[in-house]
C-alpha cells in the first residue's frame, strides 16, 4: 500500500498561483504513476493531471493545458500540480491519487491509493 497526504491549498485571488504537494509513503513511490484529480460542490470528480513513474510523460485535461504543471520528485517521494493563472472554476478540492497501471488513466476507478484532499479557493 501507499499513503498519500496533500498539502498546500488556499484561498487565492484570480490570477494567483497555488503549488499542490502530494507526500507517499510505503511502497516504493517510483512504482506509481499519479494522478492529481479535483471536485467542486455539487459536481463529479474530474481528471486533472498524470504524470508516469519516471515522470517523463505528463497528462492535462484541457482546461488546465498551459496553466497547470505537474511534476515528481522520486526522492522525495512527493508529485507537485503547480497552478497558475487561477479561475475561479478551478475552486475545487484537490486530491492524488496512485496507480499501478502504466497508461495514463484520466479514470478514477484506474487509481487505487489517495490522498484527503486539499481545498483550493479561488476567488474572482
Amino acid at each position: 500500500q501507499v499513503q498519500l497526504v496533500e498539502s498546500g491549498g488556499g484561498l487565492v485571488q484570480a490570477g494567483g498561483s497555488l503549488r499542490l504537494s502530494c507526500a507517499a509513503s510505503g511502497r516504493p513511490f517510483s512504482s506509481y504513476a499519479m494522478g492529481w484529480f479535483r471536485q467542486a460542490p455539487g459536481k463529479e470528480r474530474e481528471f486533472v493531471a498524470h504524470i508516469s513513474r519516471s515522470g517523463i510523460s505528463t497528462y492535462y485535461t484541457d482546461s488546465v493545458k498551459g496553466r497547470f504543471t505537474i511534476s515528481r520528485d522520486n526522492a522525495k517521494n512527493t508529485v507537485y500540480l503547480q497552478m497558475n493563472s487561477l479561475k475561479f472554476e478551478d475552486t475545487a478540492v484537490y486530491s492524488c491519487a496512485a496507480t499501478r497501471s502504466v497508461l495514463a488513466s484520466t479514470n478514477a476507478q484506474d487509481y487505487a491509493y489517495w490522498g484527503q484532499g486539499t481545498q483550493v479557493t479561488v476567488s474572482s
